[in-house]
């Protein structure tokens, strides 16, 4: 008999019939994330029975070259070790079936005239897939188009609803804004059409069923509450390191740069999960409340407290690749940063003085994303009549991404007559327990919109909030002239950041090791 119990599994929540609407559908965003996950929805019986898509693009094209771009892209997803979202086959009922809901509308976003075209389109998708005038607008676009393509999409009459079972709503993706000044603008925009109950800002990070699981490890668990502060906790670091490097975003990476692309969504939303204070719910009022009170007590991030870098070229899992310059669409004399750290601090009872680490970059010597909490060390009087001459420091280690998981270091005994210490780690991997399934992370995002549930989505505040904590270090790295500091392709960064963390007697954990 197996000692692993059987794990409960909730009977999956179905959103109310719709459509939804996806602005680019021809760019990469639809076609490696959001069409993936809907045939993932698909696959595993979460899509709504009445439902349809509607593609909306400026390039010329039918219902049929693009159902036939977006097939080819799944395929290539097959026996690829590389890609994030894996799969043996593709299963043709389940495609067919999605593919018999999509329809494409060529326009121009810009103009009125392809408003029109998607009214009538949600018309005919009512009328012939029982969507019910349920819509979701996803704006997988440039993000100086958010605030215009809401306007005219309220100009359009296509944003009013009335509530269930006639709602209407607006996914925008990442970054939000590139300033804390653009933001609060942006919200502005479309604050002035849209309730914020409408409006669904989308980070597939998020998606992650163990960055999820954060919040069960805390709240969930009796054990850790009582350690979980200043009193217990030494310090944070949070790390996400990717192998890759820009490849082919370089356009999009000249304009954002690390720091915006990664820091005020990804390494916040992980940060905050740690931080935040016990929910008076699991209601998406309650996280998201106890989230922006985090945001709220942390200092502006300084200068000289956060490091910025650009890989060069070098040698990424036994591959030589090419330096940040050489990219395509990179200028030569770039000196936009592709790894930052930064030091921060959260001005709380609960965390007054425990310093958060974190760290993220490209061409780095693993992929790895991951939450280190170190403890602070036992007092050594125990110990001093004993050849023990320290003792090293308890880790949690929750494993995001690739392996996910959670490790526990601490010392024990070896065996024998001599008093020795070793350090020792308790390992859980979710393959080992739970059946590992393909997704691209947007799966339970896509399906939380459908229901009209935002826990796990930005709130206008807490957007501006994680801008106004990094502007300060965005306005002295716009001043300087020396640029990033160069760090070689399949290291593990720049060493000033190591020199970040050893101004207090810290080192940053290897990156990718086991715990």
């Amino acid at each position: 008999m197996s000692d692993k119990a059987a794990p409960r599994v909730a009977a999956p929540v179905i959103g109310d019939p719709c459509a939804i609407v996806i602005f680019g559908a021809g760019g990469d965003m639809t076609k490696r994330l959001m069409v993936p996950a809907l045939y993932n929805l698909a696959r595993t019986g979460v899509l709504p029975q009445d439902f349809a898509i509607i593609g909306v693009d400026l390039a010329a094209g039918t219902a049929a070259s693009w159902c036939n771009s977006l097939h080819d892209m799944l395929a290539s997803f097959i026996g690829d070790e590389r890609a994030e979202f894996r799969i043996d086959h593709i299963d043709t009922a389940v495609w067919e079936g999605l593919a018999a809901r999509m329809t494409y509308l060529q326009g121009d976003i810009t103009k009125p005239q392809v408003y029109a075209d998607i009214a009538a389109g949600l018309e005919a998708a009512a009328k012939e897939h029982g969507t019910q005038g349920n819509a979701i607008f996803y704006l997988a676009v440039a993000g100086s188009f958010f605030a215009s393509v809401v306007e005219q999409l309220a100009d359009a009459k296509l944003t009013e609803d009335t509530g269930t079972p006639h709602w209407r709503r607006v996914v925008v993706e990442k970054p939000f804004g590139h300033s804390l000044a653009s933001a609060q603008a942006l919200n502005r925009d479309i604050l002035k059409t849209l309730r914020e109950d409408q409006i669904f800002r989308i980070d597939h990070f998020l998606g992650k069923d163990t960055v999820q699981s954060i919040m069960a490890l805390r709240f969930a668990n009796g054990l850790f509450e009582p350690i979980w502060n200043r009193d217990r906790i030494d310090h944070v670091q949070i790390t996400v390191a990717e192998t890759v490097g820009v490849e082919t975003r370089g356009k999009f990476y000249e304009a954002t740069g690390a720091l915006r692309d990664m820091v005020p969504n990804h390494i916040f939303t992980l940060l905050s999960m740690v931080a935040m204070e016990p929910p008076t719910g699991f209601d998406a009022a309650s996280i998201r409340s106890r989230k922006a009170d985090v945001f709220a007590a942390m200092a502006a991030a300084r200068p000289d407290q956060s490091v910025r870098g650009q890989y060069g070229s070098g040698s990424v899992r036994d591959r030589p690749v090419p330096s940040y310059r050489q990219e395509p669409e990179v200028a030569t004399d770039s000196l936009v940063e592709t790894y930052v750290a930064m030091e921060l601090a959260i001005d709380n009872w609960r965390w007054a003085g425990v310093p958060f680490y974190f760290r993220t970059g490209k061409h780095l010597t693993k992929r790895s994303t991951e939450i280190a909490i170190r403890f602070k060390q036992a007092p050594f009087a125990a110990f001093r009549d004993t050849p023990v001459d320290s003792l090293r420091p308890n880790w949690l280690v929750l494993r995001i991404a690739p392996d996910e998981g959670i490790s526990l270091q601490f010392e024990v005994k070896r065996p024998g007559s001599a008093v020795d210490l070793a350090a020792v780690k308790m390992d859980f991997h979710y393959a080992d327990w739970f059946p590992k399934e393909p997704n691209v992370g947007y799966e339970t995002l896509i399906r939380d919109v459908m229901v009209g549930d935002q826990t796990l989505f930005m709130r206008a505040d807490m957007v501006e909030q994680g801008w106004r904590i990094v502007q300060p270090v965005l306005d002295a790295w716009a001043a300087d002239a020396d640029g990033p500091d160069g760090y070689a392709s399949g290291s593990d960064g720049p060493a000033a950041a190591a020199a970040l963390l050893a101004r207090s007697g810290r080192d940053w954990r290897p990156i990718g090791i086991p715990a």
